[in-house]
């Protein structure tokens, strides 16, 4: 008896150690505080400011414009400011004023009496509309010299939702309001350009996945530049134009890409760039104005309806990110964190997770004085994780030093990581601590890309430096233009043997650095024999093909009797990009598959409504699923019959 107890009180220690040893979680750290808001306040938040007395206002896709005094408190007060405004996307504070972008203007709001309440509603400068439901005005973002930056979302096809437009000039632009309001046209080729900001005086500005934007990304605007989507050339022509592409010159280049890659392919067949896809950078190639995404976020994984950046200028308050952006997602209702570079002179660098759970989708971010950041939300219409149809929270960090990659930055021959805290260097010396892959996205007219060329890459060495701070990942051969995917599963710090809390970093590679690369005789080539699964083990990636089309793995005789298993088809889903809509068993931006099997549609039909999707089939859900032509016919098939074995 004595030895049972022994035993059980040995285990239950032995258990205790490993929970105590357990590596924290983004919880740990930052803690989502959600205020107190009187009743009767709907906040669909479109816009947020801090203002110089710390008290912050807050614009609503309702039209009204509130401030928060003492808003970091138990018992914020809310009064309201301003109301009958046409969906308020964007807050500025400049001189004692309140600017906002409504629908089709810029408006100044000013209090002249000082009873709290704005008396005057003063248009700034009012642009032209459609009156389609999707052209949605974003900002404005103040720029160094006191004027301001607005951009202008595309109408959508009548028959295909999701195919941009731009029916009136401004819709697919950046412009500029100069200081004695007048209008001017910056920068075009944006489709969905929720988050324009303005960073270190420099201006930037967020896309979401559709057609022509293969998936999120993070864009700097130059005077001129081109991002991607062709809908907003129509305007190009206009005589204070300063893009100098037209619709004539991009589509006859593409034109012309498709026939030299023909060509090529009749004289070496093992030629394998095809008709599609074609990429970004090769139009970049032709004309100097087209500019690549500072950062490309992967759709499913860091979000689908990328939203505001903000620069972390907190001074230490916020954790160890000073300096650093964080960019809010409003499909998937999270924040992720920046970290980029400038190399050549492009910015590029890596997006990395940063913190999840909040309570609807995330549009737009604000920090207070204290150091905290609040974070603005909304879904009416757009559909998002947090299943709360608004919100106002507040992100805290908690003092403590979370275990993360500080920073990634590109080398010569592969990355140089920094971490937060020192690395455990047997961990960080053992090449199977890390994995690292690449891809491209298509830029074609089809909604969203799945990854191109996915593949590893071999990991020739690492090198760790002398204070266990950072570690040079040297590559057998980087690819320029791609995203490489760096994982760190196996390594560890050095006082608490943590695994990183993300330990997953996506960099965009536009320019390679020049400089000397390490020799072999410096690098750390062991191994421990806890690989990591191989990207190559994932099914059916799709390559460029000499026919120009993704092929799938061919699927082995009687394989189509037997169905899936959630094992077998969650790497699918997740290379499709489908769990960033849908959940096995709960609502997120689409149904779920266990109510998608109790409509007992055939697998057919399932495969048929994956490529053409009906969303009049779903009525309560507001954001139609795209059409996805991309999906391999054979993993639509595996799709298909996992779906419907939910059923059973």
């Amino acid at each position: 008896m004595k030895k049972l107890a022994h035993i059980a009180f040995a285990l239950l220690a032995s258990l205790s150690t490993l929970k105590a040893q357990e590596s924290p979680k983004e919880e740990d750290f930052y803690k989502i505080v959600t205020p107190p808001i009187p009743e009767g306040i709907i906040l669909e938040v479109g816009g947020l400011t801090t203002l110089p007395n710390g008290s912050l206002a807050i614009s609503t896709r309702r039209g009204e414009v509130w401030i928060v005094d003492n808003p970091t408190s138990r018992t914020p007060y809310f009064r309201k400011f301003a109301t009958g405004l046409h969906e308020i996307l964007g807050l500025a504070y400049k001189e004692g004023a309140l600017y906002c972008a409504q629908r089709g203007e810029l408006t100044k709001l000013v209090d002249k009496n000082g009873d709290g309440k704005a008396d005057v509603y003063e248009t700034v400068y009012a642009w032209p509309l459609s009156g389609h439901y999707h052209e949605y005005s974003f900002g404005p973002k103040l720029a160094p010299d006191g004027s301001f930056f607005v951009s202008g979302n595309v109408a959508f096809g009548d028959e295909e939702w999701w195919r941009g437009e731009s029916r009136v000039p401004g819709r697919g632009w950046i412009f500029h309001i100069t200081n004695d309001g007048k209008f001017e046209p910056y920068a075009t080729g944006v489709r969905s350009p929720a988050g324009i900001s303005m960073l270190n005086g420099e201006l930037f500005y967020t896309d979401n996945q559709g057609d022509w934007m293969g998936t999120g990304a993070i864009f700097q605007v130059k005077k001129g530049g081109f991002m991607g989507h062709p809908a907003g050339l129509k305007w190009a022509g206009l005589p204070n134009s300063p893009v100098k592409l037209t619709e004539k010159q991009f589509f006859a280049e593409r034109d012309n890409r498709q026939h030299r890659n023909a060509q090529d392919r009749a004289i070496k067949p093992e030629n394998t760039m095809g008709e599609e896809p074609q990429f970004l950078y090769q139009l970049k190639q032709k004309y100097d104005m087209v500019q690549l995404p500072a950062v490309w976020l992967p759709y499913g994984v860091h979000g689908v309806s990328t939203a505001e950046l903000i620069l972390d200028d907190t001074k230490g308050n916020f954790g160890p990110f000073t300096g650093q952006v964080f960019v809010g997602d409003q499909g998937q209702s999270n924040i992720m964190r920046i970290v980029m570079e400038k190399v050549k002179g492009e910015y590029q660098g890596a997006s990395i997770g940063f913190r999840s759970g909040f309570q609807s989708g995330v549009l737009r971010m604000a920090f207070d004085k204290d150091g905290s950041m609040f974070v603005g939300e909304t879904n009416r219409g757009w559909g998002s994780a947090g299943d709360a149809n608004q919100g106002l929270q507040r992100l805290v960090w908690n003092g403590k030093m979370p275990f993360e990659m500080y920073t990634v930055k590109a080398q010569p021959d592969g990355f140089e990581i920094e971490f937060t805290m020192p690395v455990d260097r047997k961990s960080a010396e053992d090449l199977d601590s890390y994995k690292v892959s690449s891809y491209l996205y298509k830029h074609y007219p089809v909604y969203g890309s799945p990854q191109i060329n996915l593949e590893d890459v071999k990991i020739a060495g690492v090198k760790v430096s002398d204070d266990n701070k950072k570690v040079r990942i040297v590559l057998d051969g980087m690819k320029q233009y791609y995203v490489h995917k760096i994982s760190l599963e196996g390594v560890r710090s050095a006082t608490n043997s943590w695994s990183l809390v993300h330990p997953d970093a996506y960099y965009t590679l536009n320019n390679i650095p020049d400089g000397d690369k390490l020799k072999v005789s410096d690098l750390k080539t062991t191994r421990s024999g806890k690989a990591q699964a191989s990207v190559s083990a994932e099914p059916a990636k799709e390559h460029v093909s000499p026919d120009g089309k993704g092929k799938a793995t061919p699927a082995k005789a009687g394989a189509a009797a037997k169905t899936p298993t959630w094992e077998e088809v969650k790497p699918l889903l997740a290379k499709n990009t489908c769990l960033a809509c849908h959940a096995p068993d709960k609502k997120v931006v689409g149904p779920s598959y266990a109510d998608v099997a109790k409509r007992k549609y055939s697998n057919e039909k399932i495969v048929e409504l994956i490529y053409a999707p009906k969303p009049e089939n779903w009525p309560d859900y507001a954001t139609p699923m795209a059409p996805m032509p991309q999906v391999p016919k054979a993993e639509a098939v595996k799709i298909a019959a996992w779906i419907n074995s939910l059923a059973k």
